[in-house]
């Protein structure tokens, strides 16, 4: 299987090179700046934002539907007010319904302006939702606005929570955000799942937090495509970090830890319109963490027997070939490496798009005894997978074959293998 791993690298490599070298060839790129990612680049657009306005209300268009095992479908609505009605002061919230668990769930709050030139905002807002187990989510990474999430279409395991959350959030400068947030979580399992700790079960629990986030993007070049085009190049790491600290005893919460997170995203953007990009990402834990409350490596493979019935959507970050639930760790570190063709022009608005893709990731879980009721491995050797994309085929719809080698291989080549459908969206 090591020979996979080398084909592929040298493959990207090689068509790097080849790319380089045939600049001369490029055609035009009028389909290309149709995407999101060139209309993203329009201040305030709602494709960037993920705001729509209506008034003196700005709808977020996340909150309007999903999909996920437990839920069924979920439908809703929300949003914050915006400078037609307050110029320092912001109201918001969503509500939600799943039409399969017949559960509203919402989040209310209010936001009020520090500083106007920082972007500088004190907000607190109170939440009654659900989420997936084992999710850590960097808070500075919830400004950058996503249309499609499509690894929540195969998400199986869930726990509620309520949450009073303070939260200061400031802007230095365009390279550097930053959010400083306190809480207070009362947290139950749909699981039957039991966090052991000293001959005690917890299946419910109450956290408090303090989490301290940044996101720096050190520097930014621009270069003049064969089509005339600025484009960004050669984008230096964006760095985002964070700290977690949990405090046993605050209004009855019952565990002491601490969390740290690292991700330095990397990418090559070249002429000839094709690309490369790197993402490194490190996780760990020390202290009493339940599982809820740990880290898996974005696992997107259905629980399913056969490819056919596992067949769904691809993510964009999210290992392909690994099953939900297998894996999770309290130590974790991931390596994504792929490489974009410029687009195919097989006719005048056919442009097919092939994606190479390398995914690596190894972790370790401290005490696994402690976690009680839910079934999963380490990950304490390297899991591998590496695939391909061939996007945009028709209507925005393309197709993801990835496979999974090395030492977590498994002995059916089916078990091995992943079939999706890619989405990206073109308006």
């Amino acid at each position: 299987m090591r020979k996979i791993m080398f084909l592929l690298l040298l493959l990207i490599g090689f068509s790097a090179f080849a790319q380089e070298t045939n600049e001369k060839k490029n055609d035009s790129i009028s389909e290309i700046t149709e995407t999101i990612s060139e209309i993203s680049k329009e201040k305030g657009h709602p494709l960037t934002t993920g705001y729509f306005p209506v008034g003196f209300f700005d709808i977020d268009l996340k909150t309007l539907f999903k999909y996920n095992a437990h839920e069924g479908f979920r439908l809703g609505v929300g949003g914050v007010t915006n400078d037609k009605l307050f110029k320092k002061y912001r109201l918001g919230g969503y509500i939600a319904y799943g039409f399969k668990d017949e559960v509203f769930k919402y989040s209310i709050g209010g936001s009020a302006l520090l500083n106007k030139e920082k972007k500088a905002w004190l907000s607190l807002y109170y939440t009654d939702d659900i989420k997936e187990i084992g999710t850590y989510d960097f808070l500075t990474d919830a400004r950058f606005y996503s249309l499609f999430e499509p690894r929540l279409l195969n998400i199986l395991q869930f726990y509620n929570y309520t949450q009073w959350q303070a939260n200061i959030q400031s802007e230095f400068s365009p390279k550097i955000l930053a959010e400083f947030r306190v809480a207070y979580s009362d947290v139950g399992n749909f699981e039957n799942y039991f966090f052991i700790k000293d001959g005690k079960e917890y299946h419910d629990y109450q956290l408090s937090e303090a989490i301290l986030s940044f996101r720096v993007k050190l520097r930014t070049d621009s270069i003049v495509n064969d089509d005339g085009i600025k484009v960004a190049s050669d984008l230096l790491p964006k760095v985002s970090a964070q700290i977690t600290k949990g405090f046993k005893g605050i209004e009855g919460s019952d565990f002491n830890y601490t969390k740290f997170g690292l991700k330095l995203d990397y990418e090559v953007a070249r002429k000839n319109l094709s690309s490369t990009s790197f993402l490194l990402q490190g996780e760990l834990a020390t202290g009493d963490v339940p599982l809820t409350h740990l880290f898996h490596a974005f696992p997107n493979q259905p629980t399913k027997s056969t490819i056919t019935k596992r067949f769904s959507v691809a993510g964009v970050q999210s290992f392909e070939t690994m099953y939900f639930g297998e894996f999770y760790s309290d130590k974790l570190a991931m390596l994504q490496m792929k490489h974009m063709f410029r687009r195919f022009k097989l006719a005048e608005k056919w442009n097919p798009e092939l994606v190479l893709i390398s995914r690596h990731a190894i972790g370790d879980m401290s005490n696994q005894d402690s976690h009680f009721g839910i079934p999963f491995d380490k990950l304490d050797h390297f899991y591998n997978e590496a695939g391909l994309e061939l996007n945009k085929i028709a209507l925005g719809f393309g197709l993801s074959f990835a496979y999974r080698y090395g030492y977590y291989n498994l002995p059916s080549f089916e078990d091995n293998v992943s079939f999706k459908f890619t989405f990206n969206l073109k308006i």
